[in-house]
């Protein structure tokens, strides 16, 4: 193998040493030519010489615009690693000036105005959503996703990563930021200064979806109190203006600004956990996602069909995520904060296919 290789270079060099012999031959030719003519094929050979120090047959318009955009994939890199510390500073202050708030000014109303039942439901249901929001972003800020262990050299790998050269399993993947493998990457998230991987999916996704549930929840609880402050805001600007507090214009201001936020936070991070509903439904991971879509395409030009080896179906897809083995699990393992790890150890995965549902036919 190795004497083929160096005959490739051989031949590759002494091709390009005779294109030099006869460029400078050329060249010798050119002083008998007229000056127009003389100076166009200069101009060629001498492009035709610059190329030939830095030809290479494996070089390609992606390989030139990969090295092109290199600075660019550095800079987004070091600057989302750095200011993943200020988008969870900012989390936190956003998700504890909105509680400041709602026990300052709304809970007060709620237990002044509105009748027991009420007044039970919502110190429940707001608790118990505070709770669940708050376990779930810090076990999700501080749990590892999961990486191939280097020390262990004989474990099932798919592929070599080209910037670790550590073997890494199925659905395992590189992420540039942390600079390391993920095993069953999804993503990294810069809201929380980490990747979403095997051991913290289920932490992400849930905060997502009670963060989205709690966002909805003060938007509606707060939508009376938003419209009075809205129309008191409104006659600030009359002559001559109510007198009003201190106290309550802060109140009318900060009361505003709770229910812009929740329901712009409702909105967006909804749309997200959405998006991962579906993900999770199909089997899939975000990186999956594009993987398979050039796939599915790949094996529709060759007559066959993609079949998604992870997809367990809809509801076994969800038990895997959440760790529900049997009933009781939905409300101790879903409904309540619980730091059981998920199944499996993310290297091993259960491969089961029919044989009405082969992988590709």
């Amino acid at each position: 193998m190795w004497i083929k290789v160096c005959s490739r270079v051989k031949s590759r060099s002494s091709r390009w040493h005779r294109k030099r012999t006869d460029c400078f031959q050329t060249l010798l030719l050119l002083s008998t030519r007229g000056p127009t003519g003389r100076f166009l094929e200069l101009w060629s050979y001498s492009k035709l010489l610059l190329k030939s120090l830095y030809f290479n047959s494996l070089s390609n318009s992606d390989t030139l615009l990969d090295c092109a955009f290199e600075p660019v994939y550095w800079i987004v890199d070091n600057v989302t690693r750095w200011f993943g510390v200020v988008f969870v500073t900012l989390v936190i202050l956003l998700t504890t000036s909105v509680v400041v708030i709602i026990y300052l000014f709304v809970l007060p109303t709620i237990l002044s105005a509105y009748p027991l039942h009420w007044v039970v439901w919502h110190l429940c249901c707001g608790h118990w959503l505070l709770v669940m929001v708050v376990f779930h972003y810090y076990k999700a800020t501080t749990t590892s996703p999961g990486h191939p262990p280097k020390d262990k050299v004989h474990i099932p790998s798919v592929s070599i990563c080209k910037k670790c050269i550590t073997p890494k399993p199925a659905r395992t993947h590189h992420c540039s930021i942390c600079n390391t493998c993920v095993l069953k990457m999804d993503h990294h998230c810069p809201w929380l200064n980490n990747c979403v991987g095997h051991f913290n999916h289920r932490y992400f996704f849930s905060f997502c979806l009670y963060m989205t549930l709690g966002c909805i929840y003060c938007s509606i609880s707060s939508r009376e109190l938003f419209l009075e402050a809205y129309s008191a805001i409104e006659s600030y600007y009359m002559t001559p203006p109510p007198m009003e507090t201190l106290r309550e214009t802060t109140a009318h201001k900060c009361i505003i600004f709770l229910w812009v936020l929740t329901s712009s936070v409702a909105v967006a991070l909804g749309g997200l956990t959405l998006w991962h509903v579906i993900l999770i439904s199909r089997g899939e991971t975000s990186v999956e996602r594009h993987i398979n879509r050039k796939e599915t395409r790949r094996l529709r030009e060759k007559g066959k069909v993609f079949r998604n080896p992870y997809h367990h179906g809809n509801m076994n897809n969800w038990k895997l995520l959440l760790g529900v083995e049997k009933r009781s699990h939905w409300f101790t393992r879903v409904l309540l904060p619980s730091s059981h790890l998920p199944n499996g150890d993310g290297i091993m995965w259960d491969w089961t296919f029919s044989r009405r549902d082969p992988m590709a036919i």
